[in-house]
């Protein structure tokens, strides 16, 4: 029987700097990403991450026997929509298929509900990658509609699948 697979949502720290640059400047981890993050992805880009960008929303390492795999975060939205959260999130490719994602994903959920005044959460998600769609479907977000030729991307257009997962859906 397998071990059960264990990892820790945890705050960043300067050590991590290195292990996101060389991670994240692989555009297998990049294509599906939003074009905020910069490909190729240089240290500079995970210095500036680590100190500043990753103050602005809601995000935390996705450790694994104590590596860095990956990072999941969620964006509150603006004005009227600061009650919902944008799901996102990445794992290094030598991380991909142990089930890594799912864990964080119904971590990261739950702790939002629980820690926030977050009542929803949505991860859009582009229309090939279906590794991604299971994994938020396996954490209870449903498929909620999509958007034709919503992303413009490395020059080719995506349909935007938008999955969601609301607060009242957690069952006590």
């Amino acid at each position: 029987m397998r071990d059960a697979v264990r990892i820790t949502l945890r705050d960043y720290c300067e050590a991590d700097i290195d292990a996101i640059h060389q991670l994240l400047n692989n555009y297998d981890v990049s294509r599906f990403l939003s074009s905020r993050i910069p490909f190729p992805y240089t240290r500079e880009d995970a210095v500036w991450w680590v100190n500043t960008g990753s103050q602005n929303e809601i995000t935390r390492v996705i450790e694994f026997n104590q590596q860095l795999a990956g990072i999941i975060g969620v964006a509150r939205g603006p004005h009227e929509n600061y009650r919902c959260g944008e799901l996102g999130y990445w794992l290094g490719e030598p991380f991909w298929g142990r089930g890594l994602a799912t864990l964080a994903v119904s971590r990261m959920t739950e702790m939002i509900f629980n820690e926030t005044d977050i009542v929803r959460l949505f991860a859009p998600i582009y229309d090939c990658n279906k590794a991604s769609m299971r994994v938020v479907e396996k954490c209870g977000y449903k498929l909620e509609g999509v958007a034709k030729t919503s992303i413009f991307k490395d020059g080719r257009f995506y349909d935007e699948h938008i999955y969601a997962r609301l607060k009242a859906d957690i069952k006590p």
